[in-house]
């Protein structure tokens, strides 16, 4: 029951502090809002609590709890971090970890080691793909507690610092033992880079992290050496970043003295960013790939080729998150991303989404979207005139809240299948994946020595799949010779997809699996239309 009551109190100091956020409209507001005021109501409740409160209180729990309770009743993406939840929250951003570099899986609630890091302490030992890592500083590392949080928490940790671990590796009886010292492991934002024809290139970007302009930058003069002339950038389900990489990053694409981004607040002046001469690639056709996850950095990017007439965007409208968030660190060394200005394209137009029906709503607009149509059919989208801008080429954009593609792209349904989500949903893919290279991984390295020897070559047949399909049905998903139908092309390359990556890296997935990717083939096929590419051209 007491517990119950600490609820309580924390909900009254949530509903105390939120309700003391007034707008300042005249002498009396101003007044009543003094923020001496506030700082001592908030003291003053906490005190009684202290002294009267029938049972002990956290007071450091109840304080985060009214910092956040505030924040909800700001908007969506104003958030409190705490000290130890901001370092993982600025891990991916930062480009790199510190630990022993490896990418793993649980898999039987074993820890199986799909690459080591090239490069990376565990590389360098000589730890291998397809090792299963069976102890930890003596400790078991298998069975139910093994999860993706004890993995990580066993195995990152502090540059120099050393973990002992021991490997089961096919072929080899008993243990392998290897002290591993931890150092710091590039985190790629780069997912793939490949040609997809004699003069069309492939950059899959995941993340606005801060290598990623260096890694865009290697990855064009790699396509560029391979002979490409266009280059499709993919977007999709990239939730966003750092600011000036985004700005960056349209800098690679845009002329001297565009405007890429403009970011303005009520106390924020505005801010106009504009691109240098030092693009790398600011002529060559180009599309921009985004999805209903594109979100913040990716949105700038778009909106800035979108605006300027640099290019095509392609796929189906992006999220809409278009708030600044600025950082401020609290004396615990806890942080407050507050947002303090909104992000606006070179036309004019505001990113962000409405937020005014409340964060629930806010965050369940995705799903709202996708009972709505707008996943399917674009005519499900109404926009208003008053909310129509023009590109130099005099075409319509709009505003609204994300950026909505010059070419639309609905959602696959055509090829999915129930016996398809039931392969995905009970995991059998990768499964199959894992003993399929269970002692065959140097046989096949062997036989196919690069990337692009496999795609060529390995047979993904009739035998290939008839053996999945049996091996799926002894997995609980039996035949179904209508889902095969549907979507058997689909599970030949995504299985392909699968063993490259497991052989190669993450690129050859993307590679193998490009024929069946739907919304990459329309992109792919629309950065060869003159039609689609004239007016630009005459704008640019």
């Amino acid at each position: 029951m007491y517990t119950s009551k600490k609820i309580q109190f924390a909900r009254l100091i949530i509903f105390i502090v939120s309700a003391g956020i007034l707008f300042a409209g005249s002498a009396e507001a101003q007044q009543r809002n003094d923020p001496r005021a506030t700082v001592q109501k908030f003291s003053s409740m906490l005190q009684l609590i202290n002294y009267y409160y029938v049972d002990s209180s956290d007071a450091v729990r109840l304080t985060e709890s009214a910092i956040t309770g505030m924040l909800k009743e700001l908007d969506p993406h104003s958030v409190y971090l705490s000290k130890e939840e901001v370092k993982k929250a600025n891990e991916p951003l930062q480009g790199n970890f510190e630990g022993v570099g490896i990418q793993f899986q649980l898999f039987h609630d074993t820890i199986l080691v799909i690459a080591a890091v090239p490069g990376g302490p565990s590389d360098k030992l000589g730890i291998m793909a397809g090792d299963k890592i069976i102890t930890i500083d003596g400790e078991e590392a298998f069975g139910k507690k093994v999860t993706n949080n004890f993995v990580m928490e066993r195995l990152r940790g502090p540059k120099g610092t050393k973990v002992n671990v021991g490997l089961l590796r096919k072929g080899r009886s008993g243990l392998i033992d290897y002290t591993i010292v931890r150092d710091k492991i590039p985190l790629n934002s780069v997912d793939a880079t490949f040609m997809l024809d004699n003069e069309t290139g492939y950059i899959k970007l995941t993340r606005f992290a801060r290598t990623s302009l260096t890694e865009v930058r290697e990855s064009i003069a790699s396509l560029r050496k391979s002979g490409m002339k266009n280059l499709i950038l993919d977007l999709r389900n990239n939730s966003g970043g750092f600011l000036d990489i985004a700005i960056d990053l349209s800098d690679e694409f845009l002329p001297a003295d565009r405007l890429i981004v403009y970011t303005e607040g009520l106390r924020s002046p505005r801010m106009e960013f504009k691109a240098t001469s030092r693009g790398n690639f600011e002529k060559g056709r180009l599309i921009v790939m985004v999805n209903e996850s594109s979100a913040s950095a990716s949105e700038i990017v778009a909106g800035a080729v979108q605006d300027w007439d640099r290019g095509l965007v392609i796929g189906r409208r992006s999220f809409g998150k278009g708030l600044v968030q600025r950082p401020f660190t609290l004396p615990d060394s806890s942080v407050v991303r507050l947002t303090t200005a909104r992000y606006y394209t070179p036309s004019g137009r505001s990113i962000q989404k409405p937020y005014d029906a409340g964060v629930e709503d806010y965050f369940a607009d995705l799903t709202n979207r996708f009972r709505h149509g707008e996943f399917v059919s674009a005519d499900s989208i109404r926009f208003p005139d008053s909310i129509k801008y023009f590109t130099p080429s005099k075409r319509v954009v709009y505003g609204g809240g994300g950026i909505m593609p010059d070419v639309f792209i609905p959602f696959d349904t055509a090829t999915s299948s129930k016996y398809y989500t039931d392969l995905w949903r009970k995991g059998l893919l990768n499964e199959y994946t894992i003993n399929y290279l269970d002692g065959k991984r140097e046989l096949l390295l062997n036989a196919y020595p690069d990337v692009s020897s496999f795609l060529k070559h390995f047979d993904t047949g009739d035998e290939f799949l008839n053996e999945f399909v049996a091996f799926a049905a002894t997995g609980g998903v039996p035949e179904d010779s209508e889902g095969l139908e549907r979507s058997g092309r689909e599970i030949r390359y995504i299985l392909k997809g699968m063993i490259a990556r497991n052989l190669y890296d993450v690129s050859a997935y993307y590679e193998a699996i490009s024929p069946v990717d739907h919304e990459l083939m329309q992109a792919f096929e629309a950065i060869k239309n003159d039609v689609l590419f004239r007016k630009l051209s005459i704008a640019m």
